[in-house]
């Protein structure tokens, strides 16, 4: 049996996606840019994309800038938003790379940055980001659902208080599709196509109107001027369907999953709150195993999964989300994400339980770590 439970890290494309895609890419291949003809065929095209996305994230759209991934929005949306030498940022101990990689070049020139703790839970308080705001705070980041460990932050709280305080806001919601209500309330959201069954190598920065972006790369006028560059229009295509076909996950498959696993492995415990998380995702860390380890071994058997972020991937270091729930490095390094999708099955979760079962066992005997 092969099956994939890294849905976190990558979705497969859907077949709907690719049949759109593929005259595109065969045919349309005028500058959306361009006034003749072949151009406009391609503009059409792109226009309709925006509005399926528009439409997804009950927005107009205008304020749908495509981008090449999620990186590059939520690099557009913290570059684009802060200016002064002393402007001041909020985001969070458990952010994502594309956003915590940030800080440090932030810093470098003149940002003033105030990192959120997290407790045990991996949930943010909401009066712990109210007490971090200054006068001179700008922006607060937040993602919407941790892609490490699954939890489900109180954005649209967080927002209430960053309007009051005429501070503006960005989401990362790129885990957020097909696992949370896409309701959020905020200034800037950052999506990414390779999420949500649609093609790798474009995303979205949402703009809300009045919203002042600067413009981080220089060239054309592209994108209402807030982002140069030739479209791929293909990939917004792509993108387009695929947000049309997003469907709420449910939790039976990974509460099946979870279940089986904490009642048949000792010392295997759940990292994070066990409510307050996506229905697909479960982070469990098995004591006296390297993560790395299992991985491995659970792919010789058949089946994807993730020690972490895919971002992190050859890290030496432990998660960093891990870190902050509280876990030691030990524990951290433990720790193993299943991160399911649509087209998992129950005969998968049950393989998958008996393979890590038998990986387990067999790794806690050679491991000088478990007694």
């Amino acid at each position: 049996m092969r099956a994939y439970f890294d849905h976190n890290a990558t979705t497969p494309v859907a077949a709907s996606v690719v049949e759109a895609m593929v005259p595109v890419l065969g045919g349309v291949f005028g500058n959306a840019s361009s006034i003749h003809g072949y151009g406009q065929e391609a503009r059409q095209l792109l226009e309709e994309a925006r509005r399926r996305v528009a439409s997804f994230l009950r927005t107009k759209a205008e304020e749908v800038v495509f981008t090449s991934g999620g990186t590059e929005a939520n690099n557009l949306a913290l570059f684009g938003v802060l200016r002064g030498p002393k402007d001041h940022f909020v985001t969070t101990a458990i952010e994502h790379p594309a956003v915590l990689n940030v800080v440090e070049e932030l810093r470098a020139i003149g940002h003033e940055v105030t990192i959120v703790p997290v407790g045990g839970d991996g949930v943010v308080d909401v009066d712990d980001v109210r007490r971090a705001l200054r006068p001179t705070t700008r922006l607060v980041s937040l993602m919407a659902v941790n892609n490490e460990i699954g939890t489900v932050q109180p954005v649209n709280e967080i927002a209430k208080v960053c309007r009051e305080a005429g501070v503006l806001m960005h989401c990362d919601a790129v885990q957020a599709p097909g696992r949370v209500a896409m309701d959020f309330d905020v200034d800037l959201l950052s999506l990414s196509g390779h999420k949500l069954n649609g093609p790798k190598g474009v995303g979205v920065l949402r703009v809300r109107k009045g919203v002042p972006l600067r413009k981080r790369t220089y060239g054309g006028h592209h994108e209402r001027d807030r982002r140069p560059g030739t479209e791929n229009v293909a990939g917004a295509v792509g993108l387009g369907v695929a947000c049309e076909k997003v469907t709420m996950m449910q939790g039976d498959l990974r509460d099946r999953l979870e279940s089986a696993l904490l009642g048949r492995v000792a010392d295997c415990y759940v990292n994070g709150d066990a409510a307050r998380r996506a229905p697909n995702v479960s982070n469990l860390r098995f004591l006296g195993v390297e993560g790395e380890s299992l991985v491995i071994a659970l792919d010789l058997k058949g089946f994807a999964v993730s020690s972490g972020s895919a971002c992190s991937s050859g890290s030496v270091e432990p998660s960093h989300v891990l870190i902050a729930l509280g876990l030691s490095a030990l524990d951290a390094r433990s720790a193993i994400r299943f991160s399911l999708g649509a087209s998992n099955t129950v005969e998968e979760v049950d393989g998958l339980v008996e393979a890590v079962v038998e990986s387990v066992q067999r790794l806690r005997k050679l491991s000088p770590a478990y007694a």
